[in-house]
């Protein structure tokens, strides 16, 4: 499964299914898909994303299991930090602009 993020001031992000769905609940969401935070919501998102984030800023996400590919298995993991950083930025735009976030 594949998330999209819209808001009206950035970019769409898409990320894997599973790692969107702990950046959801990071932020306080349920983590259900479709979703939505209107944009007096965000910034309370945005500080608990990245609260996580900064609390642990080397923390592996979890993953599904990708069907056992060994050139995966010998690639380094990737932090949360890192896979949040999009994610981020587009709440920060939604905050600025006072725009509601949408995924599905």
């Amino acid at each position: 499964m594949l998330v999209t993020f819209h808001t009206e001031t950035h970019a769409d992000i898409l990320m894997f299914g599973d790692i969107a769905v702990q950046l959801l609940k990071l932020m306080g969401h349920s983590g259900t898909v479709p979703g939505a935070l209107l944009a007096d919501e965000v910034p309370a998102a945005l500080d608990r994303l990245q609260n996580a984030v900064a609390t642990h800023p080397a923390a592996v996400p979890k993953a599904a299991d990708s069907g056992g590919d060994d050139d995966e298995a010998n690639e380094p993991p990737v932090a949360l930090a890192h896979r949040a950083l999009p994610l981020i930025e587009l709440l920060a735009a939604a905050v600025a602009a006072r725009c509601d976030v949408l995924w599905d």
